[in-house]
């Protein structure tokens, strides 16, 4: 389902990918994407030119545009994937989803979109047949916001 305007503006590189105009721009700046995606996914990681300079190296492969690219467009379906792993793919598609609870763990403070926690909990309460109730839910989900502890995930 569509986010809100805000939200998904967060992304817009990945639909910029998408286009050969997005391939020659991260292709002529690939540098400027990088450090401004990492300002954005971490706000408040203040890292300077030395770290990201390390980082910055491996851009310089020849093949890093191609596979950057081919990967924005395979995640949005605008490319096909290796022939060679269609079977396995196939396979995991059809793995049985998660039903019990389980754990993800993810920092506030990466610039994504984390949803209300009432929602996960109404959402876990109506699709989840665990026998987990709001009680222990409550508690989890209250340790997670006073302890940036993280919140159970639907899959």
């Amino acid at each position: 389902m569509p986010l809100t305007p805000t939200v998904e503006l967060q992304w817009w590189y990945q639909y910029y990918f998408a286009t050969e105009r997005g391939r020659a721009g991260y292709e002529k700046y690939r540098n400027d994407f990088a450090k401004l995606i990492w300002q954005i996914a971490s706000p408040k990681w203040n890292f300077d030119e030395v770290t990201f300079g390390k980082s910055a190296a491996s851009f310089n492969n020849p093949d890093h545009v191609n596979i950057v690219i081919h990967n924005y467009r395979w995640r949005l379906g605008l490319a096909d994937g290796e022939k060679k792993y269609d079977d396995l793919e196939k396979q995991l598609a059809e793995s049985p989803l998660i039903t019990v609870p389980s754990i993800t763990l993810e920092g506030d403070a990466n610039g994504a979109s984390h949803p209300d926690s009432n929602v996960y909990a109404k959402n876990f309460q109506a699709n989840m047949h665990t026998g987990l109730s709001m009680e222990v839910w409550d508690t989890i989900s209250h340790r997670k916001h006073q302890r940036n502890l993280p919140m159970l995930s639907l899959r």
